[in-house]
């Protein structure tokens, strides 16, 4: 097995050992775990029933994430997309009025597009096409919008409507719990200790219990219910309408941009892009998500996306698909033991949170600071992303910063056909939407 392992995955090559592998698959999965039971909180508003759900949501992760381990071979693990299942579920379905069985004929034609692009090289041509400096400044901003994303599950960060965010509660179980996981981290990660997160992730749960926080589980293995009433339920009926088309699209731009953005943040964190910063592997790992969108829809539900919270394996050391594996075995496992998987409250992952979005930042060291034209449109992708709450958005508008900026101070010859094709998809794209 060790030498199947090795011969398949290259680990010893991209200077790793499948302990750490394996724990940065762990750690993958229990960051990202909600998703089990989030995704089909969100989606069963629209009348689709919870279980198949949880199963179709198990499932669909781990073929897509699958497909990243052998196909691309990098530590990147995929789900149903949050945003994306919202707008289904809140825009299209309870907004619009779409049956939900229209709404998933939407997401396979998108996915089916996305495979037919990704063969063509399209996609690949725009991972590679944009400037290093807006890669690192996508890869911090991740950073920022994760770190937003902790906080705000911590309960240490809410809402306010005049100031839009401010601090929360810090005498909660849950935020106190939060600082206590972060301090374990950060002290775990300061004496090297491998594994850091995902050792804070349970000490928090362990405490959590007897605190209320989190209960105990009636059980440890439930037999998962049949996907039957949602699988294979596409339907197609709509598909000469205009505002069915709307729906692709905007499914098709904020999943192609989430996955872009996600790629290149968590792949330059781990040191997997290439001398000239390009994505070695990118036409697979694009594979991976397209064949996950059209699978999932399939299976009955939405989008599958890269998953950020990738980025946590990445900083426990995982550098390959052995890593994105592990996290897939775990998904399928998940459907059986879902009472164990359901006791991790988001206290306890949201320290990893913070902590990933620490790890991101550190990608600015890479940024020529005396660049005027490439730090600033950085800058506006690192501000955009947590502030509009949107990995598409802060790539959109740093690109057009990028190429406006440019163009100005008459360095037009740094600007890639590719990107002034991104430019003008942007700007039509502000003016009809």
């Amino acid at each position: 097995m060790t030498s199947w392992i090795e011969n398949r995955f290259k680990v010893k090559e991209a200077g790793s050992d499948i302990r750490t592998e394996v724990m940065a698959g762990i750690t993958t999965f229990m960051t990202m775990g909600y998703i089990i039971f989030v995704n089909p909180d969100i989606l069963s508003k629209t009348g689709m029933p919870f279980g198949p759900l949880m199963v179709a949501t198990c499932l669909a992760s781990a073929i897509a994430t699958l497909m990243m381990a052998f196909m691309a071979n990098y530590p990147i693990a995929l789900s149903s997309g949050m945003g994306l299942n919202a707008f289904f579920a809140f825009s299209v379905v309870l907004g619009m009025n779409i049956p939900w069985e229209v709404a998933l004929a939407a997401i396979f034609i998108e996915g089916v597009i996305f495979i037919l692009l990704t063969l063509t090289k399209v996609r690949e041509a725009v991972v590679n096409s944009i400037p290093k400096s807006l890669k690192i400044g996508i890869s911090t901003g991740i950073g920022f919008f994760i770190a937003l994303i902790g906080l705000q599950g911590a309960g240490l960060i809410v809402g306010n409507p005049a100031t839009l965010v401010s601090l929360g509660s810090l005498g909660s179980k849950p935020a106190i719990l939060a600082m206590v996981g972060f301090v374990i981290m950060m002290a775990l990660e300061a004496h090297k200790v491998k594994g850091a997160i995902l050792w804070g992730i349970l000490a928090v749960t362990a405490m959590a219990v007897p605190l209320g926080v989190a209960s105990m589980p009636q059980g440890i293995v439930s037999m998962p219910p049949s996907i039957s009433p949602i699988f294979m339920k596409i339907d197609f009926s709509q598909i000469a309408s205009g505002t069915f088309w709307v729906i692709v699209f905007t499914f098709f731009f904020v999943d192609f941009f989430d996955t872009v953005g996600t790629l290149v943040g968590v792949t330059n964190r781990a040191g997997l892009l290439d001398a000239n910063g390009n994505l070695p592997k990118a036409r697979e790992a694009l594979m991976a998500d397209a064949v996950g969108t059209t699978v999932g829809a399939v299976l009955g539900t939405s989008t599958v996306t890269a998953f950020v919270e990738s980025a946590s394996g990445v900083e426990q050391g995982g550098r390959t698909g052995l890593t994105a594996m592990v996290t897939a075995i775990l998904f399928i496992l998940a459907i059986f033991f879902s009472p164990i998987v359901s006791i991790v409250p988001a206290c306890a992952t949201a320290p990893a949170l913070v902590m990933v979005g620490i790890y991101m930042m550190m990608s600015l060291k890479d940024l020529d600071f005396s660049s005027f034209t490439d730090i600033v449109p950085a800058s506006v992708a690192i501000f955009m992303m947590p502030f509009s709450y949107s990995i598409a958005t802060g790539i959109e508008f740093g690109i057009l910063t990028f190429v406006a900026l440019k163009f100005a101070a008459c360095r037009k010859n740094e600007i890639s056909p590719v990107m002034w094709g991104l430019f003008a998809i942007f700007v039509l794209k502000e003016l009809l939407v």
